[in-house]
């Protein structure tokens, strides 16, 4: 699967940000049919990071919305201002 067909946005709300700085994780909205592998490689593959964890969950709006946990050499904060979230 195409890595940039699997993410479709990244997520900004206070919630996700807080993530970022608390506990290293990015949040992003993904194509419905991706499993976490898929998930886990296209996020490598764009942001030249390595993942440490993927847990996913359907929103009530029906999209499904990834949380990606890096490993601890790699910054999430970093990562978010480079694809513009703060």
């Amino acid at each position: 699967m195409d890595p940039l067909k699997v993410i479709v946005r990244p997520v900004v709300t206070e919630k996700a940000v807080s993530l970022i700085e608390t506990e290293n994780k990015l949040t992003f909205i993904v194509y419905k049919k991706a499993t976490k592998s898929d998930i886990k490689r296209a996020v490598e593959e764009i942001y030249d990071v390595k993942v440490e964890k993927v847990n996913t969950q359907i929103t009530m709006k029906g999209e499904k919305k990834a949380y990606v946990k890096l490993k601890p050499e790699y910054n999430a904060s970093e990562i978010a201002a480079r694809i513009g979230l703060f």
